[in-house]
């Protein structure tokens, strides 16, 4: 998994499945949203999303009161968020 930041948009590419890359991407939300009251996602082509990843971005809108957006290119990632009740809470829509 690899993550870039262009503006207030963080773009994954890859599967997001280890708590290594659940590190990575807290590492660079955290020290964006220090200045920033929203942030945006954009997962390219991961096909889940592990628990922890879920978790934070549920803390960072319900808790932090961070404005989050994810816009995911894998149709069964939709569904999966849709699923889990998060479609809304993290505004996810799909990129394709």
């Amino acid at each position: 998994m690899e993550i870039t930041q262009r503006s207030d948009d963080f773009f994954i590419e890859g599967n997001i499945k280890t708590i290594g890359d659940f590190q990575t991407i807290k590492h660079a939300l955290d020290a964006f949203i220090k200045h920033s009251t929203s942030v945006k996602l954009t997962i390219k082509d991961s096909i889940s999303v592990t628990s922890s990843v879920i978790g934070y971005l549920t803390k960072l809108v319900l808790k932090d009161k961070i404005a989050v957006e994810v816009c995911v290119g894998n149709g069964e990632l939709i569904n999966l968020f849709e699923e889990l009740g998060l479609k809304e809470l993290l505004h996810v829509r799909s990129i394709a």
